[in-house]
């Protein structure tokens, strides 16, 4: 043993990597995320409708952390149970602590828009008013409104002895009413829910072509307004005392007991019915004016405490600000933006291969994928003009004989569905493996099932115990009396509305050893197979950990046998414990580590004698980062792996993933280049501090703005 690792040996016995000091509340480190999305709307460098969609989509984001995460901390409570994590907190602390910091979050949240992004809203002419602002004119089209698309669907429900209090469903925005009886003078509380099948904001003009520039050309009402201005039609006879707008949002994380399902499709049918009505509350948000009796009375009847109580000032539910994103005020909005078709993939399209007779079919994507591997990367380049056009061929070309594709999450009308369904019109063999479990997105993809199941393809709904997370499709083709395998492995769902938000990157190639290794991954999925040695591809839960155990294991040699080392790793989520420890063992050996991660973090970079040598960003912007890249320095010998997995223990543990390794000398360079511009990023990166906390990076005095994604914009345009 050399001086060197001599003495670092020291240095790591005089540390426990265990202590939890060194690691991060995990749903701390979410919230610390999402505020960095909060942080983009009120950003006066981003344009004001996306900063309307940032507010939006910090506000759908919590009430999916509410339905799940603090959900789930509250039944630990109930039930008496504290389980170990790594940074040693109780669920009633981490409860403490995660409340303490929404309540300011919600109401810088709301303070923003009610007071900085509405009255800009009204500078660029839209604007959203409430009703005492409303000339006589508009209060007749309100009126006219109600009478004809809102009062038709309402049903007010009063809660008194003959009628118990109602059942409400997740997310439901409602109006507590109370009301007299003039003969009686008695007070009753009724509810009345309004309706999300009519648009949350009704428009009462949208003059685009007036001659006034100055005049708005859109101007709005909340739809709940409209409701509570008319609430004499719905109680005839009765006194309207108060109106109060609130929304509950229930426990929707169901537990599904796989192994005593008989049918899984059917069983998870039914828990996404129930979730809309049978969890439990776990958070009441209320407008700011509700008085302490009806408030009382609400926490009573959902049987909550007042912690899970969030009072509003303003209008509830910003998640629904998505909806101006869809008004025609282009300069409000990002420049759009077309994914470029790569020049290798100009010349194959589908159209051009439907024109020709079938026993002429030319099967030009897999000609140029037998040419050398094809990286695309989303949105920068083409999801349709690449993946989707692989399947698509692949589904008419008379010489492709089966296909089979993971499908986790996709949209409701998909393209690649659709290849899938008439791949098997055309007599091929297709197997589709739909993960029903992939949450949230459960229904949608039980009907794409039963549709791709009704066409003839061969449908499998996933593993028992496990989620397979894996974005993975193997086309097989005959050529000249010899079978050849065609793979695509990404780390993107075959989603084409995603493609479009999403950072992803997929791998398109005919390598014999990937060909070889999805056909035995898709042999593990779809049938009884105890397979785990796989020639290139790292799967989880079987071979993914070990591997990249392995590769941070080999820096650490170089590193102490005085080689260097350095480990550049990009990905959305860092969680597991145990991957945490081997990078500051790293960290301690001097391995260089530059970790890019969008979200969760519970490393603590530079610590000293812990993790000096690991920086942590985070990259926020315009389109979610979601890609996942390892890079492994390896002594000069590079290696660099892109999938579906990030370094969390269920993805390594609990989920069927896939990491590819990139062999090709350009796609690595290509690769090494995208990690480099993230890295280099002065105005979308974040750096993490060693408490946790970010601070957005700023260009110095003279200094050029290098934004990454607008960068890799600029750079797919300049590389068509």
């Amino acid at each position: 043993m050399n001086a060197i690792s001599q003495g670092l040996e020291e240095a790591e016995k005089t540390v426990n990597l265990q202590d939890s000091q060194y690691y991060l509340n995990r749903e701390l480190s979410w919230l610390r995320f999402n505020d960095r999305v909060l942080h983009e709307a009120s950003d006066p460098r981003t344009p004001l409708l996306e900063r309307l969609k940032f507010a939006a989509i910090f506000s759908s984001n919590l009430d999916e952390f509410f339905m799940v995460r603090i959900s789930g901390l509250m039944e630990q409570i109930e039930a008496g149970v504290y389980p170990q994590i790594p940074d040693g907190s109780s669920p009633k602390a981490q409860l403490k602590v995660l409340h303490e910091h929404l309540v300011g979050k919600v109401e810088e949240q709301h303070h923003l828009f009610e007071s900085e992004l509405r009255p800009a809203l009204a500078e660029s002419g839209i604007l959203l008013l409430n009703y005492p602002d409303l000339d006589t004119d508009q209060r007749r089209v309100v009126k006219n409104y109600f009478e004809d698309h809102v009062f038709p669907v309402l049903t007010p429900l009063s809660v008194d002895p003959a009628h118990p209090f109602p059942q409400m469903s997740n997310l439901s925005l409602n109006l507590a009413v109370i009301v007299e009886d003039p003969e009686t003078g008695i007070e009753r509380f009724a509810r009345v829910k309004v309706p999300d099948s009519l648009p949350r904001f009704v428009t009462l003009s949208n003059d685009r072509n007036g001659k006034d520039e100055s005049r708005p050309t859109w101007v709005g009402l909340a739809l709940e307004q409209v409701i509570a201005q008319h609430l004499d039609r719905l109680f005839p006879g009765m006194l309207i005392k108060a109106h109060y707008l609130f929304r509950i949002t229930r426990d929707a994380d169901f537990p599904l007991k796989e192994e005593e399902a008989d049918d899984l499709l059917e069983a998870i049918a039914e828990e996404v019915n129930k979730r809309r009505l049978d969890g439990f509350v776990c958070r009441l948000e209320v407008e700011r004016a509700m008085q302490a009796p009806e408030r009382e009375w609400l926490i009573k009847a959902l049987e909550i405490t007042e912690n899970a109580v969030y009072e509003i000032e303003g209008l509830l539910n910003l998640k629904d600000l998505f909806f101006f994103m869809g008004l025609p005020f282009p300069a409000l909005m990002d420049p759009p933006w077309i994914p470029v078709v790569p020049a290798r993939f100009k010349q194959i399209r589908i159209a051009e291969a439907k024109d020709s007779a079938q026993d002429e079919f030319p099967g030009a994507i897999f000609e140029e994928i037998k040419k050398g591997d094809l990286l695309v990367h989303h949105p920068y380049e083409s999801f349709v003009a690449t993946v989707e056009e692989f399947i698509a061929q692949a589904a008419v070309d008379p010489q492709v004989m089966a296909i089979k594709l993971t499908l986790y999450r996709t949209s409701g009308d998909s393209p690649i569905v659709h290849s899938l369904m008439t791949a098997a019109e055309n007599h091929k063999q297709v197997a589709a493996l739909v993960e029903l479990k992939a949450r949230f997105d459960e229904k949608n993809n039980i009907a794409w099932a039963q549709k791709l199941e009704d066409s003839g393809v061969h449908v499998v709904y996933g593993m028992v115990g496990l989620k397979t997370h894996t974005k993975t499709a193997l086309v097989v083709r005959e050529e000249g009396g010899r079978f050849r395998r065609y793979v695509h492995i990404g780390t993107g769902n075959y989603n084409p509305k995603t493609a479009k938000l999403y950072t992803d990157l997929g791998l398109l190639s005919c390598r014999e050893e990937l060909g070889a290794d999805l056909s035995d991954l898709f042999n593990y999925l779809t049938g009884y197979s105890r397979h785990d040695a796989y020639r290139k591809l790292l799967v989880a839960p079987l071979t993914l950990r070990p591997r990249m155990q392995g590769l941070i294991e080999q820096e650490i040699r170089h590193a102490r046998n005085g080689n260097g080392g350095q480990i550049i790793a990009k990905m959305n989520s860092l969680v597991d414990a145990d991957m945490i420890r081997l990078l500051y063992k790293a960290s301690q050996s001097g391995v260089r580590i530059d970790l890019i991660i969008r979200g969760i973090c519970c490393l603590r970079p530079g610590i000293p004698g812990v993790s000096e040598n690991i920086r942590v960003i985070s990259v926020i912007g315009r389109y979610l980062e979601h890609a996942r890249i390892f890079y492994f320095e390896n002594h000069g010998k590079e290696e660099i792996y892109i999938g579906s997995a990030d370094w969390m223990t269920r993805n390594l543990n609990r989920r069927v993933e896939a990491v590819v390794p990139i062999e090709d000398t350009n796609l690595k360079r290509e690769l090494r280049m995208i990690l480099d511009i993230q890295l280099q990023d002065n105005r979308q990166a974040w750096d993490m501090h060693p408490d946790g906390h970010y601070v957005q990076r700023r260009p110095a005095d003279g200094e050029e703005e290098r934004a990454s994604q607008s960068l890799l914009m600029m750079r797919a345009l300049a590389n068509p």
